[in-house]
Parts: C-alpha cells; sequence; structure tokens
C-alpha cells in the first residue's frame, strides 16, 4: 500500500456519524483521520427535522457547521477520497483509497452510510428526499393533511400505515402488483379508511422534485403530494465486509451497544448501522463510537 500515514483512528466517511466521532476523539486529542468521499445520501433533501438545535435547517448546512466545529481540534485531518481496501495489520490497520494514497491506524471507524437502491421508475430518483420519502419522523410533519401513498408490501407497508395514518386521513398504499397482507390487516387499513391499489407504479409527475402524481402501467394516474417508499440499499463500502465485520438481517453492520462490530478494533456507526435512519440518531452513534475508541486506547496505554 505504498508509505502509510500513522492514527490513533480512522474514520472512513465524514457526514453526521462520521464527524460526531471525530468530534468525541478530537476532544480526547487522539491522533485522527477523517476519509471522506463527498456523496452524503441525504444530499438532494432540501430539509433536515427532528434534531433538536437544528430542525429544518439544511442537511449541507448542518455538516458544514459541523465540520467547522470539528477542525477546532487539532489532532483531527481530514483527507477527501473514496476508501477501496483495507487490511489487518501488526498494531491495527491499514486502508487504501481510490487515487493511492494509504494510512494506518488502531482503530477504525466505518461511518461510510448506505447507498439507496433506486426502482426502475420514471422520476422517483428525482423526488427521492424531497417528496419521495423513507421516514414520518423526518419529513411527515411537513406533508400532514396531504394526500399521501405508501409504496410498499405486505408487514413493511402494515408497519408504516399507523405511523402515516396520525398525520393524514389521506393514505392510499401502493403495493405495486397483488397485495401481500393477512385478513386481519385488511380489516384494520380499511377501518381506518386506508386505500389499497394494487397495479403496478411506472412514473411520477413531478416539479422540481415535487409530486404531481403517480402514473400506472395502465397510463391511469392518481393525484398525490407526498410517498413513502421502502426500497432496497447496498452498504456504501464493502470493505467491513472484507475485514470480517459480519452484516445483520437486512444487510447492516453488526454492531453491539458500543458500536463494536463483530471484528475486534472496528466500529461502525450511523446509518450502516440500522434502519432508525436520523441525523440524530447517526450523531448519537458517532459520539458513542468515538468515546469508545478513546477509552480502549487509553486502557490500552495506561
Amino acid at each position: 500500500m505504498g508509505d502509510l500515514r500513522t492514527f490513533d483512528a480512522i474514520i472512513i466517511g465524514g457526514s453526521y456519524a462520521g464527524l460526531s466521532a471525530a468530534m468525541s476523539l478530537g476532544r480526547s486529542t487522539r491522533r485522527t483521520l477523517v476519509i471522506d468521499s463527498g456523496k452524503p445520501c441525504n444530499r438532494q433533501t432540501p430539509h433536515s427535522h427532528n434534531f433538536l438545535t437544528q430542525d429544518g435547517n439544511t442537511p449541507a448546512a448542518i455538516a458544514a457547521l459541523s465540520r467547522s466545529q470539528v477542525e477546532k481540534y487539532p489532532s483531527v485531518q481530514f483527507h477527501e477520497g473514496l476508501v477501496l481496501s483495507g487490511k489487518k495489520t501488526e498494531d491495527g490497520f491499514a486502508v487504501s483509497t481510490e487515487a493511492g494514497a494509504s494510512f494506518s491506524a488502531k482503530r477504525l471507524v466505518f461511518a461510510s452510510g448506505i447507498i439507496d437502491e433506486m426502482p426502475d421508475i420514471d422520476g422517483f430518483a428525482e423526488c427521492w428526499g424531497i417528496s419521495v420519502i423513507h421516514c414520518p419522523y423526518c419529513h411527515g410533519y411537513e406533508f400532514r393533511k396531504q394526500k399521501t401513498g405508501i409504496m410498499a408490501n405486505g408487514e413493511r407497508a402494515f408497519h408504516l400505515a399507523p405511523l402515516v395514518r396520525n398525520l393524514t386521513d389521506q393514505l392510499i398504499i401502493f403495493t405495486n402488483g397483488e397485495a401481500d397482507f393477512s385478513e386481519e390487516q385488511i380489516s384494520r387499513l380499511r377501518a381506518n379508511d386506508v386505500q389499497i391499489i394494487e397495479k403496478t407504479v411506472k412514473g411520477i409527475k413531478h416539479e422540481n422534485g415535487q409530486i404531481n402524481h403517480v402514473i400506472f402501467h395502465d397510463d391511469s394516474h392518481l393525484e398525490l403530494e407526498a410517498l413513502y417508499a421502502a426500497i432496497p440499499f447496498k452498504q456504501h463500502t464493502d470493505v467491513p465486509r472484507i475485514l470480517g465485520c459480519e452484516l445483520a438481517e437486512h444487510g447492516f453492520i453488526q454492531v453491539d451497544e458500543f458500536q463494536k462490530t463483530t471484528v475486534d478494533g472496528i466500529f461502525a456507526c450511523g446509518d450502516n448501522t440500522t434502519p432508525m435512519r436520523s441525523v440524530a440518531g447517526a450523531v448519537n452513534a458517532g459520539n458513542k463510537a468515538g468515546a469508545v475508541v478513546n477509552m480502549e486506547l487509553s486502557q490500552q496505554e495506561f
């Protein structure tokens, strides 16, 4: 991997979880490197919500303020790049970026996030994070009392339905094919005036990411103002798995209550570890990961 620059900890991913971990480590005077490729998953989202002191601010503004505060700690450095490989070393770990830069550290923290995999629906990607949304806590209040859809089926759709129905009485479930609900679930959905449409969605008509209506494969359409969607994802980087970190159910990196992965010395925090995606949750997990990394190193050195 060439000449290595050595740190106490390397954080892969410089968004909310990564910056939070970096602040914990910087305040502990740990030599820390944050490697970030500059492509957060919420870069298209106009506003972030449900995070005290920053409610309604833009994701970019929150990230910029966070980074400016972390940069005040001289032991924290930043490197722009995409980590492509990693290996175990005698003293810890070594990673290498796409551009060929190499670094080593005693501990690794993966705050690398996930990549949402967009369905083959015209207009979907352009609306993602704007009016096609994933979380009623992050975005639901702004679409309260509006005509809202859920694009999901079975348990996932039934799980979301009460949360969204709490915010609007104009709720439609798009199952994109034959509905997969039990008789009891259908009865409860009907009792709450939730409409079920089994047609396949072909496209979304929108203006600058704001939904106007959805278009079905039979070319019929339905006016709509917001759409919750449960879509697949993949890890932003495969390096944790290559290093031996086990993945939990649904593809998240498996961590314990201290953000430790199944590989000693490797931590993970943020969206890559949990379906509960939020800025507040990422900041909390990163803060914890940074504190535990410092504790381990301090105990090792004492």
